[in-house]
């Protein structure tokens, strides 16, 4: 193995080790959340008001600087040291930093201004005719309050967390990973000291967290800011007229448009999925953040992980046309999804509540929290695979400078999530919701495979059967491993049935993964599984 994939493989596992920190810090978040707000109308607003400029982020930020910055950022890398072409890239750089700080500092400002508009949106009136009309008007008035107070607190953290999204991605641009990793840390760790430092004095958590986004988000910026000065390149502003006719933020644009149509259509789903959550009862808008909060801890950990340490290599595979060794890559990310992805729905099916249970139920996330949680949770599970396939392929077209076939995937998805979530939200309510959501994630996955035909440097052939055998076999094993866990599970949870949360959740989860485990290994020992002895024989090299 060249001393390059030796760099490629650890820069993988020192993102993944970082991520599996942050996601960590944020489930302890989540808990955080979970404790002082509960699924209470509090937890709700909060849910509503944060999702409102995250949503902006992933459009601004995520997919922008993935689809459009950081394969052009590699173009002008790949050209060279020359003088000429170093003030090329630093005026590029510099063009782009002012293009992204104005768009942004612009849509806080109006989003401020709008979101008593906006609110209502995602709050339901309680009727003229209804027989306590009072006490309901009173209730939706204080939602509707605090909803829009605490969107205007969070909206600054879209300007903030986009600047930090650009400087990930020079740093990614170049090879360094670990302090963009750790960020999100950092973010966790000061919104969770702020619920408890801040809400004494605050005339609700919600409040307090509320401000932790923004100094979090805040943070995820500055500290990645002295690393970008190690790489030699400057953060500097322009003029509009610079910004905008600079070659370099062209292509961005150009690139970005397209991303953004795309993305908007995607990401609303998070706004008609938590409309109709509000509108469906009292802390379905929280359980549902819960449940995938739980969702992305595996998720987030490989998933972004892989696709960002493999969409700079991919994209650079695609400039020098190498796409045996593309394809190769490709094939490789999605087995590795699948093998962690399969197994980890199949004992999240089986162990959902204790999970839950153990992590969530606190003084203000009783027992109808955790059902609630539940049902949800086992719908998101099941389309753990598909999104986490989504998030591997689609960089694969961004590489190839080709946003247009996942936007393209994106809003059928999109349209697919909204038909069956306004179908199903009513017999299911928060459970028809996550169930939406996992179809929908399907779809997007089977029209990214049928869009690969479009491009002819991808071997669709060899992708899609590869894929499909290779899950079918995981699928299989999960479904033999889950089975001892199954019979096993009543007798673990009758044996600690006596002890404290922490024991009697917790031991029945470690015993079962334990078994779980070695039931999984065991076969794929015996089978000989490639993607196994490629991984095992990666981590020998490590050493």
């Amino acid at each position: 193995m060249s001393k390059k994939e030796k760099s490629i493989i650890k820069s993988g596992i020192v993102l993944s080790l970082m991520t599996l920190a942050s996601r960590i810090m944020g489930l302890v978040r989540e808990m955080t959340r979970a404790a002082f707000l509960g699924t209470s109308m509090f937890a709700d607003a909060f849910t509503t008001a944060f999702m409102i400029p995250n949503l902006l982020r992933r459009l601004f930020a995520e997919n922008s600087i993935s689809a459009a910055f950081i394969p052009t950022f590699k173009e002008y890398l790949q050209k060279g040291d020359g003088e000429e072409n170093k003030k090329s890239t630093q005026e590029f750089l510099s063009a782009t930093f002012t293009l992204l700080s104005f768009c942004t500092a612009l849509v806080v400002i109006l989003g401020i201004i709008i979101t008593p508009l906006i609110i209502p949106i995602f709050c339901k009136a309680p009727a003229a005719d209804a027989a306590n009309y009072g006490e309901l008007i009173a209730a939706y008035e204080l939602k509707v309050s605090e909803m829009t107070f605490l969107t205007r607190v969070m909206f600054p953290y879209l300007f903030v967390i986009s600047i930090a999204a650009l400087f990930q991605g020079i740093l990614n641009g170049c090879k360094i990973f670990a302090p963009s990793g750790f960020t999100p840390v950092l973010f966790n760790l000061i919104v969770i000291i702020a619920t408890y430092v801040l809400s004494p004095y605050t005339s609700n958590p919600a409040r307090a967290m509320a401000i932790g986004v923004v100094a979090g988000g805040s943070i995820q910026a500055l500290f990645q800011w002295p690393f970008i000065r190690k790489t030699g390149w400057k953060m500097t502003l322009t003029t509009l007229k610079k910004t905008f006719s600079n070659p370099g933020t062209k292509k961005v644009i150009a690139l970005i448009a397209p991303t953004i149509i795309g993305m908007a259509a995607y990401q609303l789903n998070d706004v008609v999925s938590t409309s109709l959550a509000n509108r469906a009862g009292e802390g379905i808008a929280s359980s549902l953040q819960y449940s995938l909060r739980l969702q992305e801890l595996v998720l987030g950990i490989f998933a972004v992980s892989i696709g960002t340490v493999i969409l700079p290599d991919l994209s650079g595979l695609a400039a020098e046309k190498k796409y045996g060794e593309f394809n190769t890559m490709l094939l490789q990310a999605i087995k590795i999804m699948a093998l962690i992805s399969i197994p980890v729905t199949f004992y999240s099916l089986v162990n959902g509540k204790e999970l839950i249970t153990l992590i969530y139920k606190s003084k203000s996330f009783d027992e109808e929290s955790v059902m609630l949680t539940l049902g949800e949770f086992r719908y998101h599970m099941i389309g753990l695979l598909f999104i986490a396939l989504n998030r591997i392929i689609a960089p694969a077209f961004y590489a190839q400078k080709n946003p247009k076939l996942p936007t393209l995937a994106g809003i059928i998805s999109f349209i697919g999530n909204i038909l069956f979530a306004l179908i199903l939200v009513l017999p299911m309510s928060g459970n028809g919701i996550a169930l939406a959501l996992t179809i929908a994630s399907f779809i997007n996955t089977v029209f990214l495979f049928i869009f690969m035909k479009k491009m002819e440097s991808m071997e669709v052939g060899k992708l899609v059967k590869g894929t499909i055998l290779y899950c079918v076999k995981i699928t299989i094993f999960s479904i033999i491993a889950s089975l001892p866990v199954y019979f096993l599970r009543p007798v673990l949870l009758n044996l600690f049935a006596n002890y404290s949360r922490i024991i009697s959740q917790g031991m029945p989860l470690v015993i079962s993964l334990i078994v779980f485990a070695i039931a999984g290994v065991i076969q794929l020992v015996i089978t000989k599984d490639k993607m196994t002895v490629v991984i095992l024989k990666k981590l020998r090299i490590l050493k």
